[in-house]
């Protein structure tokens, strides 16, 4: 094989998806309930995003950011209304890590010399540039390639003393997940986000949400800070955006957003019509079917269902967005293989813990068949 060996060996080569099935090269059929790590929240093959994609090929691919593109316009209004932190602006990338290097940047650009720090939690996840991989709370993945940019600094996760001791006038933002997707789907829990904004509000830090992973309904609000009632200054956003799509936004207020100057950010693709046209229709269709109802009510269905499974001890997460606790002994990456072997795609989101992050227009019935599915593994 020529591809670089940055994944373990791939056990199935997907050919075909429609909704939340799957089929292989070998015509076998799945159930997809990890969604592409929680991208796919339209499913495969939305006809929407299809058709989108087939107009827009035919139209224009790319002119560069130089010029104007009338996509890019609409697209970024339409985030600023749904992030709803007060007017904003956006900067259109190609992916989540991205988006939270410009968000990095931006804080950088926004504080000056000497106020350039940024703080996040240990299990956190913000991508794997050098910066966003500095921003990562895990340690373990920082080492191969110290070393790494300066101004970053980590904090223990949900501990608001310790947030608050890191947050000196050197800081310049505070870069957080409300639920910590790869790092097990840990929730942040609203007095801890609530206290982290009066820090940030008190030493005149930015909040910078990471919603790249929760972000477009998944969580059951449309972005997953909103449950906590409380204002944003930066939210980046990307995996769902597109439907499968390349393509990755960073949303900053206006007075923060202005730091950014002519020449201070760019990318070559970053907001490039195919991209953006995918994006403008799955965001049509998520607010045609109310995207973060459908994540709420089939999320506490998923929930029910897991909950009854013997060797499941216990479920958490928001919306769409779960993790299922196995029982001591049982370890999570022989029974996604299992489950995979079975027809029902997962993943070990720790050694411990399943993750679950399936269509938001998957099915009642589509949920019955893939509980089924792994208690017959976990038997």
């Amino acid at each position: 094989m020529s591809l670089m060996g940055t994944y373990p060996p791939q056990a199935v080569t997907f050919v075909k998806g429609s909704g939340s099935e799957l089929w292989d090269d070998q015509g076998r059929r799945y159930l997809d309930f990890l969604g592409g790590l929680a991208v796919t929240s339209l499913g495969h093959a939305h006809p929407e995003v299809a058709r989108a994609l087939s107009e827009q090929a035919s139209t224009l691919l790319h002119v560069s950011n130089l010029f104007g593109s009338l996509p890019q316009r609409e697209l970024a209004a339409t985030l600023d209304r749904l992030i709803d932190s007060g007017p904003g602006q956006v900067f259109l990338a190609n992916s989540g890590a991205e988006a939270n290097e410009a968000a990095i940047k931006l804080a950088r650009r926004w504080g000056g010399r000497g106020r350039h720090v940024v703080v996040s939690a240990y299990g956190s996840f913000h991508g794997r540039t050098l910066a966003t991989l500095h921003a990562t709370g895990q340690p373990s993945k920082h080492e191969a390639f110290q070393p790494l940019p300066e101004g970053f600094r980590h904090v223990a996760w949900r501990d608001a003393d310790d947030m608050r001791r890191a947050v000196d006038p050197t800081v310049a933002a505070v870069l957080i997940e409300v639920v910590q997707g790869e790092g097990g789907v840990n929730l942040a829990g609203a007095d801890y986000i609530q206290e982290v904004r009066r820090i940030c509000d008190e030493t005149g830090a930015l909040l910078m949400f990471d919603e790249v992973q929760t972000g477009l309904g998944r969580t059951g609000r449309w972005f997953a800070f909103q449950r906590y009632g409380v204002r944003a200054d930066v939210v980046t956003v990307a995996k769902s955006l597109g439907n499968g799509v390349p393509i990755g936004a960073c949303w900053a207020r206006d007075e923060i957003a202005d730091a950014f100057k002519p020449g201070d950010h760019g990318s070559t693709f970053g907001g490039q019509p195919l991209a953006v046209s995918a994006a403008l229709a799955t965001l049509r269709v998520m607010q045609q079917i109310d995207a973060p109802a459908q994540a709420e009510a089939k999320g506490a269905y998923l929930r029910e269902r897991l909950s009854e499974l013997p060797a499941v001890r216990d479920v958490r997460g928001l919306g769409l967005l779960l993790a299922a606790e196995l029982a001591e002994g049982i370890p999570a990456q022989p029974v996604a293989a299992a489950a995979l072997e079975a027809g029902l795609v997962v993943n070990a989101v720790t050694p411990t813990a399943l993750r679950f992050a399936p269509s938001l227009l998957v099915t009642n019935d589509e949920i019955d068949e893939a509980v089924a599915i792994l208690a017959g593994v976990l038997q």
